[in-house]
């Protein structure tokens, strides 16, 4: 089976490319690299012993995703920005990339008569939770441009869905993935700041950052930091595979993955600490606009109709992390 992998070089996709690849899948990476790095590939070669084609394009072109799908049964779909901040102060950009790719994706998909897709939503549709844990059927409103890209284009896959009943569909709705492969070859590479906390804390172990701010200490929480469900990033590549393996039968299903268990940002803080044997200074600052007290879900779900579920926890999210950052302090350059 040919699986094309967009924004397969990135954090997420280089991880499940992996899975894919040491599952037996032909996989076909398209990503135009705005937050990815070729070496990545290399490294999954390597680590798997596979070949990988890549191909340099964006999702936008409809003519260059026609030609670089030949002979695909299936797409799983990363492309995208990612940057909640960052769609605040750019919405258009993020609805250009990520609306905008997603339909000439789609197009380009029938044209050449795929009907299956795994897509890469996020718990950022969820909005501010009115219960936790967060089932799947909890309302969505979504509250910054980044999550509205993700409803958005969940949507349009649900009328696709309806318009053509013979599309199968998942909408994988994770969490906070962090950590890296075990083997400390490939991780998480953000360019410039990172916007996420655990490449923040990993840089500031490694002493690229003076300190950690942390964004509000009044929240409704045990400690008063955020909670949120922290995911490896391994487990939520096993994810995508399993939700690949489970198109066999038209459908379109939205699933949680995560872990069910919610860390607050200085239970994340002390176990890095314990993991790296490295102090994280850190400032409290004011919050930030739209920060929610807790965040985590209900993946009972996608154990019932995957067969999926998380197995590992905070101390081997950090340890993987860490030896990650250690090994390449900056990353892959």
């Amino acid at each position: 089976m040919r699986v094309f992998v967009t924004g397969g070089a990135g954090y997420i996709g280089s991880h499940t490319c992996i899975q894919l690849l040491e599952e037996g899948y032909e996989v076909i990476i398209y990503d135009n690299l705005s937050n990815a790095n070729k070496e990545s590939i290399r490294r999954i070669e390597a680590l798997t012993g596979r070949k990988v084609l890549f191909i340099q394009g964006d999702i936008r072109d409809e003519t260059h995703l026609i030609e670089a799908m030949d002979g695909c049964d299936a797409v799983v779909h990363f492309a995208g920005l990612k940057a909640v901040g960052e769609s605040v102060e750019n919405p258009l950009a993020y609805y250009d990339n990520n609306v905008g790719g997603t339909i000439v994706l789609l197009k380009a998909m029938r044209t050449k008569g795929i009907k299956k897709i795994v897509f890469s939503s996020s718990a950022t549709v969820y909005g501010n939770p009115d219960f936790l844990p967060l089932t799947e059927d909890h309302p969505l409103r979504a509250t910054n441009p980044y999550g509205q890209t993700k409803l958005i284009i969940e949507e349009m896959l649900r009328d696709l869905y309806r318009s053509d009943p013979t599309w199968s569909i998942f909408i994988l709705r994770y969490f906070n993935p962090v950590g890296a492969h075990e083997s400390g070859v490939i991780g998480e590479d953000p360019k410039g700041i990172p916007n996420n906390l655990m490449p923040y804390i990993t840089q500031v172990a490694v002493g690229k950052r003076p300190f950690l701010s942390v964004f509000g200490d009044d929240y409704d929480t045990h400690d008063g930091t955020g909670v949120r469900d922290y995911i490896h990033v391994v487990d939520l590549a096993k994810g995508h595979l399993k939700a690949l393996q489970a198109l066999r039968d038209p459908q379109c299903e939205a699933v949680n993955l995560g872990t069910g268990r919610g860390y607050s940002v200085l239970d994340v803080v002390h176990a890095f600490a314990d993991a790296s044997q490295k102090e994280i200074p850190y400032k409290v600052m004011p919050r930030r606009a739209g920060d929610i007290d807790a965040c985590y879900a209900d993946a009972s779900k996608a154990k019932t109709l995957l067969g999926w579920e998380a197995t590992m926890d905070l101390a081997k999210m950090c340890e993987d992390s860490w030896r990650w950052q250690s090994m390449n302090p900056n990353g892959y350059t």
